[in-house]
C-alpha cells in the first residue's frame, strides 16, 4: 500500500494495516519521520532523535499488538539502554541510561518502535513546557500557545500527527494537563498499576505514575493492558485486574451512575468561565446518556491537598539535587529555589504531608461509595501563551539572590510559601488529588474555546476502576461532543 494516509490511524490502526500486509513497519516509519522533520522545527516537542536506532528495532521486530507502530518516549524516567536522558536539564546533559526502564522493557515488547524522546520542563516540575536548555514547545492548534506539562513535547507530537502514542507520566497532572490543552486523551493510572522502576520503588512517593497519551481511547486502554502488573521492588500495587481495559472502551456502560462535580478549585482560587462552560456542557452530555449529574465537592480539604503536594514537590528536588551533586549553575533559578526550599522542610513536616494523603484517600474511597465517577474542569485556565508564565526580570534578580545565599529558610519564615504555593498551582489546582490518593483520572478532549484551542475534562473513579473510566470515556468518544482534531 503506498502513499498511505499515516495520520488517519491511531496505533491500533496502523498495526492492523502491518498485520494484514497492507503496508510494512518500514513504510510507517518513514512516513513517521517525515511527518516528525516537516513539523518539529515548529513545535520543538523532539529533542532527541533515534531514526537509526529505529530502523535497527523495525529490522529485528518481534510480533505484539503494536508491532510497526512509532512511539515517542518522555525525556525522563522512561529510560532507553545508551541513550540521553536529561530530565529537560544542563544537568543532566551528559548522563546516558545503563539499561531500559521497567515500563520501556514493556513497551518494546509490544512491537512499538521507538523515534526519539520528548521535551519536558526542567525535572518534569511545570505545567508548561518551557525548559531553559531546549526551548519552549508549541502548541499545534496554535503555535503561539503552550501545549501544557510536564508531558507537553508527547502531546505536541500525538496532536500533530508525529506519532499515534508518546509515553507520558504524570506526578500532579502531567498526562492529564497536556491532554486537555492539545485535545487528546490521557489516563492516569492507580498508584502502582504500571511499572516506575528499574531501581525505583516509586516516584515522587507514590504521586507519580507513567502511561501514554493518545489520540483515542482504545490505544490507551491497549497499552495498559501490555504494561500493567506485577513489578517486583515496586513499593505499591494497584488492587488487581484480571480483565482487559481494551474490553471496557466498547462495553455500554450501564444508565443511571451517580456522578459527582465541582466548578470550585479547591484552592480558592478564580476558574475561567471557558473551563466551567466545559463541564457543564459535560454535565448536559451525561444527563442526556441517563446518567443522575448533581453537583457535590467531595470530603477533602484543597488546602491542606496543595500544601502536601508542594511539600512533596519540594523535598522532591532537593533530594534529586542533593543526590546528583547539581550546582546552582547548572539549573534554572526556579529548580534551585525549589530544591532550597526542600532544604528547609522539616522531617515533621514531611511527615504531616505524608499522612494528609492517606486522610484524603480514605475520604475519597468513601465518597465513591456514592459516586461512581468525580468530573471537574482538567485545568482552571484555557492553556497560557508561549512566555506569558516565564519568570519576570525582577523575580530572576530575587531568585538569583536568594539562590546564591542559600536562603530557603528565610524565604519559608517570610510568609512567602503560602504565594508560591497559590502561583504553582492557581492554573491547574483539579489534578493534584488524584495524585496524593493513588487514584485513576482521565481528561477527556470535550471542548473548544472561542480562540479555537482544545479544553478537556477531568474525570476521576476510586483506586483500582480504571475500567469504570475507560467505559465511560468510550461511551462519550462514541458521542459527537468528543473533540476530533
Amino acid at each position: 500500500m503506498s502513499n498511505f494516509n499515516y495520520e488517519a490511524y491511531d496505533g491500533m490502526g496502523l498495526a492492523e494495516l502491518v498485520r494484514n500486509k497492507e503496508v510494512t513497519p518500514t513504510e510507517i516509519l518513514e512516513a513517521a519521520i517525515s511527518k516528525t522533520e516537516e513539523l518539529n522545527p515548529n513545535l520543538n516537542a523532539v529533542i532527541h532523535k533515534m531514526y537509526d536506532q529505529a530502523m535497527d528495532q523495525v529490522k529485528k521486530n518481534t510480533n505484539g499488538a503494536f508491532t510497526g507502530v512509532p512511539m515517542l518516549l518522555k525525556n525522563i524516567t522512561q529510560e532507553i539502554k545508551n541513550e540521553p536522558i536529561t530530565s529537560g536539564s544542563k544537568a543532566f546533559i551528559n548522563y546516558k541510561a545503563e539499561v531500559d526502564s521497567e515500563l520501556v522493557k514493556r513497551f518494546r515488547s509490544t512491537g512499538a518502535v521507538f523515534i526519539g524522546q520528548t521535551n519536558v520542563p526542567e525535572l518534569a516540575l511545570m505545567a508548561i513546557t518551557e525548559p531553559k536548555q531546549y526551548g519552549a514547545t508549541r502548541n499545534p492548534w496554535n503555535n503561539a500557545y503552550t501545549p501544557g506539562g510536564s508531558s507537553g513535547g508527547s502531546a505536541a507530537a500525538v496532536a500533530s500527527g508525529m506519532v499515534p502514542i508518546a509515553g507520558a507520566n504524570d506526578g500532579g497532572g502531567s498526562i492529564r494537563i497536556p491532554a486537555a490543552y492539545c485535545g487528546l486523551f490521557g489516563l492516569k493510572p492507580s498508584r502502582g498499576r504500571a511499572p516506575v522502576g528499574s531501581k525505583l520503588g516509586r516516584q515522587w512517593q507514590g504521586a507519580s505514575a507513567d502511561h501514554v497519551l493518545t489520540r483515542s481511547v482504545r490505544d490507551s486502554a491497549m497499552m495498559l493492558d501490555l504494561t500493567k502488573g506485577y513489578e517486583p521492588g515496586a513499593a505499591f500495587h494497584a488492587p488487581p485486574f484480571d480483565a482487559n481495559y481494551l474490553d471496557c472502551v466498547t462495553k455500554p456502560l450501564e444508565p443511571k451512575r451517580r456522578i459527582a462535580y465541582s466548578l470550585r478549585s479547591p484552592i480558592g482560587t478564580d476558574v475561567d468561565p471557558e473551563c466551567k462552560l466545559a463541564v457543564i456542557k459535560t454535565v448536559d452530555l451525561l444527563k442526556s446518556m441517563g446518567h443522575i449529574v448533581e453537583e457535590q465537592d467531595p470530603p477533602v480539604d484543597g488546602d491542606k491537598i496543595a500544601s502536601s503536594y508542594m511539600t512533596m514537590y519540594f523535598g522532591e528536588v532537593a533530594a534529586t539535587l542533593a543526590s546528583e551533586k547539581v550546582k546552582y549553575r547548572d539549573v534554572e533559578s526556579t529548580t534551585w529555589l525549589l530544591g532550597l526550599l526542600g532544604k528547609a522542610t522539616s522531617a515533621e513536616e514531611w511527615v504531616l504531608a505524608m499522612r494528609e494523603w492517606d486522610i484524603a484517600a480514605y475520604a475519597m474511597e468513601d465518597f465513591h461509595t456514592k459516586y461512581d465517577f468525580y468530573l471537574t474542569p482538567t485545568t482552571a485556565y484555557p492553556p497560557a501563551k508561549i512566555g506569558e508564565l516565564d519568570t519576570k526580570l525582577t523575580e530572576k534578580i530575587l531568585l538569583n539572590v536568594i539562590g546564591r545565599l542559600q536562603m530557603g529558610t528565610l524565604v519559608k519564615k517570610s510568609g512567602l510559601i503560602d504565594e508560591i504555593i497559590i502561583n504553582n498551582l492557581k492554573r491547574t489546582p483539579f489534578t493534584q488529588l488524584a495524585n496524593l490518593t493513588g487514584q485513576p483520572a482521565m481528561s477527556i478532549p470535550i471542548h473548544k474555546t472561542e480562540e479555537g484551542l482544545p479544553l478537556g475534562v477531568q474525570f476521576m473513579a476510586a483506586r483500582g476502576r480504571e475500567d469504570l473510566l475507560y467505559q465511560l470515556a468510550g461511551a462519550l468518544e462514541r458521542t459527537e461532543s468528543w473533540l476530533r482534531g
